[in-house]
C-alpha cells in the first residue's frame, strides 16, 4: 500500500509539473500573440485552468513533504501523550475535510459532465475537463491523510524530514 500510494504522489506531482509547463506555454503565447496582434481565443482560460490543476495535483506531495502550514507551537509545549491525541485528532479531522472535498469534486465533474456545462470563455471547453485534474488532486490528498493517519498508527513516519534550512526558516 505505502509503495502504491508513494508512486500516485510522484506521478501527480508529475502531472503537476506539466500543467506548470501548459501554464507557462499558454501566457507565453498569450504573450506573443497580443505583440503580433493576433487573437487566440481562450488562452487566459487554460492558463487558469493549467495553474488550478497545478496546485490540486500537488496538495499529496506537498502534504508529504510538510510543505502544508502545519501548527507546531501547541504541540511542542505539550507531553507525549496529549502530542499523540492532537495528532490523531488532526490527521482524523484532515481525512474527513480532504473525503469530503474529494466527494464534492468528484460531484461536480459527474455534474459538469451530465449537464453539458461550458465555460464562460470564448473557447466554450466543456468544464468537467479541466475539474478532472481538481477532482484528481483532491482523492490523492485524501488518500494521503489516510496513509498519515496508517503511518501514525503503526508508528513509523510519514513526513519527510525537513532539511536544517527548512527548520532554521522556523
Amino acid at each position: 500500500m505505502d509503495a502504491l500510494a508513494r508512486n500516485f504522489y510522484k506521478v501527480l506531482m508529475v502531472l503537476a509539473g506539466v500543467s506548470m509547463a501548459a501554464a507557462f506555454a499558454a501566457i507565453a503565447l498569450n504573450i506573443v500573440a497580443r505583440v503580433v496582434g493576433w487573437d487566440i481565443p481562450g488562452l487566459d482560460g487554460y492558463a487558469g485552468y493549467s495553474i488550478a490543476a497545478t496546485l490540486f495535483l500537488a496538495l499529496p506531495s506537498a502534504f508529504r513533504q510538510g510543505d502544508h502550514i502545519r501548527t507546531t507551537l501547541l504541540l511542542q509545549r505539550v507531553g507525549p501523550r496529549a502530542q499523540a491525541a492532537l495528532e490523531y485528532w488532526c490527521l482524523l479531522a484532515g481525512l474527513a475535510l480532504s473525503m469530503y472535498l474529494a466527494w464534492f469534486a468528484c460531484r461536480l465533474v459527474w455534474q459538469s459532465h451530465g449537464l453539458h456545462d461550458i465555460a464562460p470563455t470564448a473557447d466554450a471547453s466543456p468544464l468537467w475537463i479541466p475539474q478532472l485534474s481538481m477532482a484528481l488532486g483532491c482523492i490523492g490528498f485524501a488518500i494521503s491523510f489516510v496513509d498519515a493517519l496508517a503511518a501514525r498508527i503503526k508508528g513509523r513516519a510519514f513526513f519527510v524530514t525537513a532539511g536544517a534550512e527548512a527548520a532554521h526558516a522556523e
